[in-house]
């Protein structure tokens, strides 16, 4: 079924117009993926009050999107060698544009958390068949170009969904949120089979690893639930998460030693035998971790602690999207010229310099001081993602770019699951850490703290209220103390992934050396 008619003879790749077209159909359509991770977040307080629920109820929206995506990201090579890359990739498209719809129309908590499942599970091949498309269809001179637009959309989508998701909410209604998805998706859908129908690679009937499949979404979902839910249970104090945890443990341990000696794996884990691919995909992991730690407590702190709204706090954290869409088709151009180990380590020291920067703000920082560093942050993320996509990619065959790209996608979603559990636990425990010392400073002993509350009840508040206002005060520095401490870990973790980069080895050469179509 479906086996391409070039075999004997590749495809040459698409020029002007074409190119221009597909790489904006397919641009959009991995932007709206990766953006549908987040713009869900600012809206979640409407959304839970609209349809009844509790707030902490209302996240389930997030985390089955996030459950449902992570599970299909490694299924993507097995889907594209039985279906072929096009046809895949298109169904994805349109999956996802039919779930969005119905995700706008949910009248109860259920069925929403059921349209984003299913939403998440259409859209999973989306993110890593885009990147292979695009790489097929480029010349191998300028594939440097589409992986710096590839790498542009994924990263600078998570960076405008709070934006976009607090403006549709506030102005229009949640619903529009997943509205927006329909046109934009349909039209990108349609162009891509036009444009590449005649294009699809070939398919092999290869049977489905029903036991690794199993153990696949057994063991990710009881991470990804433990994740979510860890912080709200007080992580390993609660059965349920002990549980979830072990489950969790055993499945995925059992899920590499099967794959490994599966005749059909579901999960290609060979790709790890790949020096590059190794060291490539563990510091895009680990470096997003870092990263998206980052981006997970910078705009919490500004809401809860500094009292930004939601479309502000979005406005904060966008400044760093200005110079990585500047500096990407430079990087991207120039990408066979370049020592790659180098640029990331030059990303890394960016992160690091600008993470150290924020750990030193206090919380009178005005919102041009803190939009600076984010502003310069962005030069390190063309810098790092663009090059460790080439690294991991480097050396392999155009038939395992798609397994390759999936698999490099769920570590990355992964680190940024692992990421939002840890950075947010250890900013509430840092900040529960810091309150108490600060408390102990309020003492009849220490003058200033007696002066202060005096000072409070003679301008009218009673000694209650007074140490109220107090208490307050010591709550915004206690977690602006410790948003520096989670800062100043992220920090420590991107120079220590410095020395681990050097191990890759060149050449890097064209991604993949993607030429098979």
């Amino acid at each position: 079924m479906a086996t391409t008619p070039n075999d004997a003879v590749p495809l040459k790749p698409l020029q002007g117009g074409a190119l221009v077209l597909l790489t904006i159909a397919v641009a959009f359509s991995t932007f709206m993926e990766v953006l549908d991770m987040t713009i869900v977040n600012v809206a979640v307080p409407h959304i839970a009050g609209s349809l009844g629920v509790s707030p902490s109820e209302g996240t389930w929206t997030i985390s089955s999107y996030a459950l449902a995506s992570a599970i299909m990201q490694p299924l993507t090579g097995w889907l594209a060698r039985r279906f072929g890359e096009v046809r895949t990739f298109v169904a994805s498209v349109f999956l996802f544009v039919v779930f969005s719809m119905l995700c706008g129309l949910a009248s109860s908590m259920p069925m929403l958390v059921l349209c984003r499942l299913l939403q998440g599970a259409g859209s999973g091949p989306m993110v890593a068949l885009s990147l292979t498309l695009l790489l097929s269809s480029y010349p191998k001179a300028k594939q440097g170009i589409a992986l710096a637009l590839w790498a542009m959309t994924v990263v600078v989508a998570p960076i405008f969904g709070p934006i976009l998701g607090g403006v549709l909410t506030d102005n229009l209604s949640w619903p529009w949120i997943f509205y927006i998805n329909v046109p934009v998706g349909a039209l990108a859908g349609v162009i891509t089979w036009g444009l590449l129908h005649k294009r699809e690679t070939k398919t092999f009937k290869t049977p489905i690893d029903i036991i690794g499949l199993t153990l696949l979404v057994v063991g990710v979902g009881a991470l990804q639930f433990m994740l979510d839910n860890g912080n709200d249970h007080d992580w390993f104090a609660s059965p349920m998460i002990t549980v979830l945890g072990i489950t969790a443990l055993i499945c995925l341990t059992f899920l590499i030693v099967w794959e490994i000696h599966a005749k059909h794996p579901v999960v290609d884990l060979s790709l790890f035998k790949q020096r590059n691919f190794t060291i490539g995909v563990t510091a895009l992991s680990l470096g997003m971790m870092a990263f998206f730690g980052i981006n997970v407590v910078f705009p919490l702190w500004l809401q809860t602690t500094l009292g930004y709204t939601a479309t502000w706090a979005g406005l904060a954290s966008a400044p760093v999207g200005v110079l990585a869409f500047l500096m990407a088709p430079v990087i991207g151009a120039n990408i066979q010229r370049l020592e790659l180990r180098a640029v990331v380590t030059f990303a890394f020291m960016i992160f690091a310099g600008t993470s150290f920067w924020f750990a030193s703000f206090d919380s009178s920082a005005s919102f041009a001081t803190l939009v600076l560093p984010r502003f310069i942050m962005g030069i390190g993320i063309a810098c790092f993602f663009i090059p460790l996509n080439q690294i991991y990619l480097s050396g392999l065959p155009a038939s395992e770019i798609a397994s390759a790209s999936g698999l490099a996608n769920f570590c990355r979603t992964l680190g940024s699951s692992v990421s939002t559990a840890a950075t947010v636990t250890l900013w509430q425990h840092r900040g529960e850490y810091h309150h108490a010392t600060l408390t102990e400073n309020i003492s009849p002993a220490q003058p200033a703290a007696t002066s202060f509350l005096q000072q409070l009840t003679h301008s009218g508040m009673s000694s209650k209220q007074a140490l109220s206002m107090v208490d307050q005060l010591l709550t915004r520095e206690a977690l602006t103390l410790a948003v520096n401490d989670v800062f100043w870990v992220c920090a420590v973790l991107f120079l220590l992934l410095i020395p681990m980069l050097w191990l890759a080895r060149p050449p890097f050469g064209s991604a993949g050396g993607a030429t098979g179509h």
